[in-house]
């Protein structure tokens, strides 16, 4: 049987890696931008730029975002097992479909890096602030499922999701409006 303490050593760890992972994901994407908004750049600024983001990108994802989903899922699965009736509440079968979620986006970032890499790129700096928003809507649900368990009524919880959404996809349109602007004379 493990002690208290011992238990949030555990937690403690897991927290301390999904912390970890978002950041990665968080910053991730904002290199991609980054290196779109290099191919606009004259030569020979656009080589030197794309050339250090794809080191960046490189380090940032192998060194911490990586090791960072990697540990923060066997700290998760550790939990799993020392405290197994949380399988049994509906709260954490949404947090997992969300974990499932947030997998699903790092995969997807994964074969983006490396068409990065390759200097592929199919994407505009727009669409890519728009994709950068994924895990935030991740994190606020992963977040409030853990914080207020069986106490969050579904119903305001998808509707408050579903006005971060908004909020989000608002604050890129503004930030688009604001960055197009021509400077005045």
């Amino acid at each position: 049987m493990i002690s208290a303490v011992e238990y949030n050593y555990i937690k403690s760890l897991h927290l301390i890696f999904v912390i970890t992972w978002f950041a990665g994901l968080f910053y991730v994407p904002r290199l991609f931008i980054y290196h779109i908004e290099a191919r606009q750049k004259p030569q020979p600024d656009r080589d030197i730029l794309s050339d250090q983001l794809k080191i960046m990108a490189k380090r940032l994802w192998y060194i911490i975002t990586w090791p960072s989903a990697v540990l923060s899922t066997i700290f998760a699965v550790w939990l799993l097992i020392l405290v197994p009736g949380w399988l049994e509440q509906g709260w954490m079968h949404v947090k997992l479909a969300f974990v499932f979620l947030l997998f699903a986006y790092h995969i997807k970032n994964h074969f983006i890096f490396k068409q990065f890499q390759n200097d592929d790129i199919r994407w505009t700096s727009n669409g890519m602030r728009l994709w950068n928003e994924g895990p935030t809507l991740i994190l606020f649900a992963i977040v409030f499922l853990v914080i207020l368990k069986n106490s969050i009524s579904w119903i305001w919880g998808l509707a408050g999701l579903i006005g971060l959404g908004v909020i989000i996809m608002l604050g890129v349109k503004l930030y688009k409006r604001i960055r197009n602007r021509k400077p005045s004379a």
